[in-house]
Parts: C-alpha cells; sequence; structure tokens
C-alpha cells in the first residue's frame, strides 16, 4: 500500500498488490465507497497471478479530503497520475458504478499503451439523468433527494441505501448481509462529506457518449436487470451500442452490488474474457 501525488498536491492512497511483471487490473470503485469494495476481486485476482491495483478516489476513503476537483476530467486525470506513477502498462481498468465512468473517461484519453482492456460493471454511462436526449434517464429530483439526505443525515441515509436498493436488500427473500451492510456504512462514513455531495453531480450529469466513441480497447460491460441504482434499461445496452469493441454480459434480477453479492459467479466471467 502507498500514495501518490497529484499535480494539485493531493494524496491519492492505493493498494498495489502481486508481481510487479504481472499484467495490472486496476479497480475504480462506486460512489462513496473506497478501494476496500474490491475485496473479493482484489484477493481472486491476485491469486490468479495478476497484479492487482486499487485507489481511493480524491475525497473517498483514506484519500485526501479536498475541497475541489470532484468531477470526472479531474477523477480521470488523478488515474493519469497513478498510472504514471506505478508505471503500468498493457492494463486493464474494472470500474463499477460511477467507477465506470471514471474508466471510461480515463481509457478515451490515456496514453498509448497504457491500456489493454477495460470492464464496466452497473457502470453509469452514458449518462444517468433524465433529458430530452435521454428520455428514459432517471429523474433529476431523484438526484436531488440523494443530496437533501446526505445533507440532512449522512449517517443514516448511508445505513438506508446499503440495506435497500444497493445490495437488493429490499427485494423479497433476499439473504441480507449485515456485515457488507455495515461495511457499505464504514466505508462511506470513512470519505468527505462535500466529496460525495458533489460527486452525486458529476455520476449523475456527465455525459460519456463521447469518451465511449473515443475507446479503441475491447470493453466488458456487465449489468444485473434488477439494478435499482442504474437501472439496466438506460445504461449497458446503450453503452455497448456507442463501443466500438463491446461486449455485453447481463445478469438477470442480480443488483447494482453484485460484485459483492456475487463474486462466485462475476469473478470467473471476468476471468474468462480476460483469457478469451
Amino acid at each position: 500500500m502507498g500514495t501518490v501525488t497529484t499535480s494539485d498536491g493531493t494524496t491519492i492512497f492505493c493498494k498495489d498488490w502481486g508481481p510487479r511483471d504481472a499484467q495490472p487490473l486496476v479497480f475504480h470503485h462506486g460512489w462513496p465507497l473506497s478501494s476496500d469494495d474490491w475485496d473479493a476481486q482484489m484477493l481472486f485476482f491476485l491469486q490468479q497471478g495478476y497484479r492487482v491495483i486499487a485507489h481511493d478516489r480524491r475525497g473517498h476513503g483514506r484519500s485526501d479530503q479536498t475541497s475541489g476537483g470532484h468531477d470526472m476530467d479531474t477523477y480521470a486525470a488523478d488515474v493519469a497520475t497513478l498510472a504514471e506513477a506505478l508505471d503500468l502498462r498493457d492494463a486493464v481498468h474494472i470500474g463499477h458504478s460511477t467507477g465506470g465512468g471514471e474508466v471510461a473517461r480515463y481509457v478515451a484519453r490515456a496514453e498509448p499503451g497504457r491500456v489493454a482492456r477495460a470492464v464496466l460493471v452497473g457502470a453509469v454511462p452514458p449518462v444517468m439523468v433524465k433529458s430530452d436526449s435521454n428520455p428514459g434517464g432517471t429523474p433529476i429530483e431523484v438526484f436531488d433527494g440523494f443530496r437533501s439526505a446526505l445533507a440532512a443525515n449522512r449517517a443514516q441515509f448511508y445505513i438506508e441505501v446499503a440495506s435497500g436498493p444497493f445490495y437488493g436488500f429490499n427485494r423479497p427473500g433476499a439473504e441480507v448481509s449485515q456485515g457488507l451492510i455495515d461495511n457499505w456504512w464504514r466505508q462511506g462514513m470513512t470519505g468527505a462529506a462535500n466529496a460525495h455531495y458533489e460527486c452525486i453531480k458529476a455520476f449523475s450529469e456527465t455525459d460519456f457518449t463521447e469518451d465511449l466513441k473515443r475507446i479503441e480497447v475491447p470493453v466488458l460491460v456487465m449489468h444485473g436487470t434488477d439494478d435499482q441504482v442504474v437501472p439496466y434499461d438506460d445504461s449497458a445496452p446503450l453503452t455497448v451500442k456507442l463501443l466500438k469493441n463491446g461486449t455485453l454480459k447481463s445478469y438477470e434480477g442480480y443488483p447494482h452490488g453484485m460484485l459483492t453479492v456475487h463474486p462466485d459467479v462475476l469473478n470467473p466471467d471476468i476471468l474468462e474474457w480476460l483469457r478469451s
């Protein structure tokens, strides 16, 4: 574990496990979490011989709690700094939710040779918010509600997200894990309230259409059909249509946090695609 420092002096926390000469897999977490959300993937792929890397986005986890820079351009620039500092070549960038947006923006702009492939899981692209050009999107009032709830009582809001829609624990017959709820809450509360508040705009209103069109490398798009956070119909199928070399893999009935509740299914699927 270590840190890198960005051009504006922000310290970004990162984990870097495995052989330095192995292919690097770089994991990008969702809102409002941290690199700890990738435990099940980092352990699995480490055992498969990969070099596994995950960072805490600025304002999240153990990275600096900055007063600004909570936008996709800055997030992508921070990733570029990380890739340069660790001299990552032919890396696979894997992003969940907000992290999927971060991956799309970074990969579209990455230096030649830095990126070999990308994986978007329950990811926010092309764009979440409803508009005339995105009539199937989520109304802005939903995200305004997120902001209001965060400002009023962030701790309670995070309990409700984790125990409800994120993992699908609000569905009849769901097998609820208190440990996952508590760990989600722990990760969220470690980060900065201002960063999380501003990141809502970044993940909901950023349009990744042009980023997706620019990406040349193969991209695996994975999404659960019962995703209550990033609705399936307005995300994964539209993303694949914009990519030059995209593959869609859908998971019937799976929730937004499917990487954590179904790692036994998703991890081997990612591995099979990486080896194909």
